[in-house]
């Protein structure tokens, strides 16, 4: 989100003098790093929680502004191809199937979804079948083991992708370095931004060990889980009414060869256990993370209260306030049964970990050398003492403090979210005639009501920038 942020202000305003503060020793090692999320281009082709069911009834409101949001990313990603921020966009991004698949109590809800969905021209491409053969063909690996007369049904989006937003980060920071003027500090460990008697912010930081100090007359927090208690410290009025619910998760990986992984080019996505928060969806993923392909299966959900990969418990409880604890305490009330997941999550063995495998794709388990791994840490907003599972874009009264708070459906929307950021932020920067040339040259289209509602406009914008980043769509629904 940081670098993102940068990038696109620079882009549309050149003359900004901008510095990057970064906890770690290298950019997008944190929640963005390749292993640390499971690098879903999340556009909800395949997300079940994005598309809820009330009384029978399928809601695609939520799955339409995710898909348009994602639309907008890829142009910007585009742009960086097209310019040659980045110079093979495979570096980062691969077309990748994206699944859903359910068993027979769930078939007449997928059978429905697919009906609204595929009715708009955002899911035009989406598939549906019940048949094991073809479902076989889409997705072998969760199929192979299963006999014939198991009831599933599917649906397939042969355009989904893979996405390892740390290599992109990485790029776009090197960009913002070698080219744009950017200042990138690592190992500062920002501990508090509170107002100057000038009226600038103030950040009290420690760098390898040392007190430092930095000025900014603009402050945007992308901190991850680290946003929270930053903006605990920053004395504006509206910190009071968030707080943060940390949500940790492990995965299972296997390395596998290029040729299987050209027998299994999906990403398919289940659904959810009762009380399990969305974060939780198993999934089986192919994934590629530096040259390499892998199978991930998770996540496997933990209640960890840190606030990222890395930090200790000493940070959470620190950003922690008094006026915080009936928000906390309201939440375990009410989502008890989230909590009681989380916790025995949590405990849960290795053993255990593959015999949920072994019941989602049956014979994986012992067909790869599959190991654990503990992904990102996910801290999710409590606003108002309402857990909330989004992301909120926070910016103070007088446009000098912005911050992002939230997790899903997090980096695939990052270009959207922080363009609707900079318009927030700084309004004026991005207002110049310069900078809505610049803007239309980025996003030829960012507005998100447009895309829904235009056929024609959104295809043309799909298909230039799909084109642009190599995915290209070799099914139709009728085939």
């Amino acid at each position: 989100m940081g670098t993102t942020f940068a990038a696109l202000a620079k882009e549309m305003a050149p003359e900004l003098d901008i510095t990057i503060l970064e906890r770690l020793d290298g950019v997008g090692q944190g929640s963005s790093a390749g292993f640390n999320n499971a690098g879903t281009g999340h556009e909800a082709n395949c997300e079940l929680n994005y598309t809820p069911v009330d009384e029978e009834v399928i809601s695609v409101e939520k799955a339409l502004k995710i898909h348009a949001q994602f639309n907008v990313a890829k142009q910007f990603w585009a742009y960086l191809v097209r310019e040659g921020i980045i110079e093979d966009p495979g570096s980062f991004i691969h077309q990748t199937k994206h699944c859903t698949l359910v068993p027979a109590p769930a078939i007449d809800m997928l059978r429905l979804r697919y009906q609204e969905m595929s009715a708009h021209h955002f899911f035009e491409q989406m598939r549906y079948s019940e048949d094991f053969d073809e479902i076989k063909s889409w997705i072998p690996y969760t199929m192979e083991g299963r006999p014939r007369h198991e009831k599933m049904a599917a649906t397939a989006v042969e355009t989904g992708t893979d996405i390892n937003f740390g290599a992109l980060t990485s790029e776009i920071a090197t960009h913002l370095v070698r080219n744009r003027g950017v200042t990138i500090e690592h190992g500062v460990h920002v501990k508090r931004a509170h107002r100057s008697p000038s009226g600038s912010w103030l950040l009290e930081a420690s760098q390898h060990g040392e007190a430092v100090q930095y000025k900014a007359d603009v402050l945007f927090v992308g901190a991850g889980g680290g946003a929270f208690p930053l903006l605990k410290r920053s004395h504006l009025p509206f910190r009071h009414r968030f707080a943060g619910f940390p949500v940790g998760g492990r995965f299972l990986r296997a390395p596998i060869s290029e040729e299987e992984a050209k027998h299994y080019t999906a990403k398919t996505y289940g659904k959810a256990k009762v009380g399990a928060p969305p974060m939780s969806v198993p999934h089986l993923d192919l994934r590629v993370v530096d040259g390499q392909y892998y199978l991930l299966f998770g996540p496997f959900a933990s209640f960890n209260p840190i606030l990222e990969k890395g930090r200790g418990l000493f940070d959470y409880l620190s950003g922690l306030r008094l006026h915080d604890l009936p928000s906390m305490l309201n939440v375990a009330m009410e989502h008890f049964s989230l909590v009681k997941y989380l916790v025995s999550e949590s405990f849960k063995g290795s053993k255990s970990m593959y015999e949920e495998l072994e019941k989602f794709a049956p014979g994986m388990s012992e067909k790869f050398d599959w190991k654990p791994i503990q992904a990102g840490q996910r801290v999710q907003i409590i606003k108002d003492g309402d857990l909330q599972m989004g992301t909120e874009i926070v910016v103070s009264e007088d446009r000098t403090y912005g911050t992002l708070l939230g997790a899903s459906p997090g980096a695939s929307v990052s270009p959207e979210a922080m363009l609707r950021c900079l318009e927030q932020l700084m309004p004026a920067s991005i207002a110049t005639e310069e900078a809505r040339k610049k803007r239309r040259e980025i996003f030829p289209e960012d507005d998100l009501n447009t895309l829904i509602n235009d056929p024609e406009r959104y295809r043309a914008i799909r298909d230039d920038v799909n084109r642009q980043l190599g995915i290209v769509a070799t099914d139709s629904p009728d085939a």
